[in-house]
């Protein structure tokens, strides 16, 4: 099925460059949720390339399985986000790491899973702004 431009997950919502993902990684917080955790770090002002609002990225292991299951991991996790939708007032990059348990998930859990997450952000990034 060929999809056209405006279905796509945007470039400019994804999180592209190893030194922002490290960033998150290094910097960030972390959600745990059944089929991955999520990490996740405010942005002050614009990213370097320019964007503004959250950038979404993904990693799976080479432990967690071959190219094929690796790569389908990627999918289903992407096309969740996509359908989810990235909450439009944070600024934040986002990295899921997801679990073996991923292949086997229902998608509509998958769903759940990653909206939850952007909530439990949502709200920590909010407190976290009210204590300042």
């Amino acid at each position: 099925m060929i999809q056209s431009p405006g279905q796509r997950f945007p470039k400019t919502h994804r999180l592209l460059r190893h030194a922002d993902f490290e960033r998150v990684y290094k910097q960030g917080r972390r959600h745990f949720a059944a089929h991955m955790t999520v990490f996740y770090l405010a942005r002050v002002g614009e990213a370097a390339d320019g964007s503004v609002g959250s950038r979404v990225g993904f990693t799976v292991s080479k432990a967690l399985g071959g190219a094929v299951q690796r790569n389908r991991m990627k999918r289903r996790l992407r096309e969740a986000v996509r359908l989810q939708g990235v909450p439009a007032g944070l600024n934040t990059d986002v990295v899921i790491n997801p679990k073996r348990t991923l292949l086997t998930a229902e998608f509509v859990d998958l769903r759940n899973e990653i909206a939850k997450a952007f909530v439990v952000i949502e709200k920590t990034l909010q407190h976290k702004k009210e204590k300042r």
